[in-house]
């Protein structure tokens, strides 16, 4: 059975090529928050929030690229779209108070819905090169995606997760100054990281490499916001 020249076949392995590793990094992060971790209800329900939310970001996108014509506003504009749409789609979900309960949990669910953003958005960039029967290609695709793209997607989301995580007992006033701050960081990690790999002229290691570097700052900063919220939950049990 074929849609148009993408058969059922082309979606199949779209869908394994696309959706797998990005698996290998949603067990990473929830790794992280083993320890007290979230309803696997709700994991899977941001996780598929993110996924669908492609078919309204990505509309958005094209309409808004239509009239904006200068690189760093063209990708400011998409970047601050796609940050914006991710925050939104799981904060109605999942920030409410009987499921954030430590400050990393905010990150947990932001990164969750980034990944299954990552993971729709991979299937459709594989499923051009896949239909064309290009086999190198679409490998090709699926590993820059997995180093590259999917990796931003979660970085630069984690970064509002863990602003929010950083206000946790700073009242809604702070909270919101964090998320405007988070915000700006996702959005601006994301533009930088487009402006560059698309002028890199095919040499995408070096930006890849800054990526990573800011990855391993993420990471840094995570376990900061755990041991916070560990220090306070012994702090109360002593008092």
């Amino acid at each position: 059975m074929e849609i148009g020249t993408i058969t059922l076949e082309h979606i199949g392995y779209a869908i394994l090529g696309g959706v797998g590793p990005v698996l290998l990094w949603l067990w990473f992060w929830l790794q992280e928050d083993r320890k007290n971790p979230e309803p696997k209800s709700i994991i899977l329900l941001v996780f598929l929030a993110g996924a669908t939310s492609v078919a309204f970001i990505i509309p958005l996108e094209n309409a808004v690229g239509a009239f904006i014509h200068e690189p760093w506003w063209l990708y400011t504009a998409l970047s601050s779209i796609e940050e914006i749409g991710k925050f939104i789609v799981v904060a109605v979900i999942a920030f409410r108070g009987s499921f954030i309960d430590e400050p990393t949990d905010y990150a947990i669910y932001m990164i969750v819905g980034a990944l299954g953003f990552a993971a729709m958005e991979n299937v459709l960039y594989l499923l051009d090169p896949l239909a064309s029967n290009n086999i190198t290609i679409a490998l090709l695709t699926g590993n820059l995606r997995f180093l590259g793209a999917t990796v931003l997607h979660a970085a630069a989301s984690s970064i509002i997760g863990l602003s929010l995580g950083l206000a946790f007992w700073k009242g809604r006033a702070m909270s919101f100054l964090y998320l405007i701050l988070g915000l700006i960081g996702a959005i601006g990690l994301h533009t930088v990281f487009n402006f560059f790999i698309i002028g890199s002229q095919n040499n995408i290691f070096p930006v890849f490499a800054g990526l990573w570097v800011v990855v391993i700052f993420i990471l840094l900063i995570f376990e900061r916001v755990k041991a916070l919220g560990e220090h306070r939950e012994v702090h109360e049990n002593l008092l």
